[in-house]
């Protein structure tokens, strides 16, 4: 597989918002886990926790001193995205940019593939 970090990326303000929860967290090891799973409105939905394990079967891309993790499965699916964070009038939240998902629900959550 290609290099993690040129699969996946943070956007600037993912990279704030996450170094702010991490000092939140007191936790100097702790990761954001971005998931894919099925379900969802539009065939899959994406998961977001924060952890501080690796498994063997992770991948981990690190910008900025912030660590981002996920599965090789989800990777598949993942690939070439950047994870955003996004606030605006309804909320804030994380996001991801995902040049694989042929189309979005509404609220960006779930997306399907071709």
């Amino acid at each position: 597989m290609s290099d993690p970090a040129h699969l996946l990326s943070l956007s600037v303000n993912a990279v704030k918002r996450v170094s702010f929860l991490m000092t939140q967290e007191e936790n100097p090891d702790v990761m954001l886990r971005v998931v894919v799973d099925g379900g969802g409105c539009a065939g899959f939905q994406y998961g977001f926790s924060f952890d501080n394990i690796k498994t063997d079967d992770d991948v981990i891309v690190e910008q900025d001193g912030v660590k981002l993790v996920t599965d090789n499965m989800s990777l598949m699916y993942l690939a070439g995205s950047q994870v955003d964070f996004v606030e605006d009038m309804i909320g804030a939240a994380f996001s991801i940019k995902n040049p694989n998902a042929a189309s979005t629900c509404s609220c960006g959550t779930s997306f399907s593939v071709a």
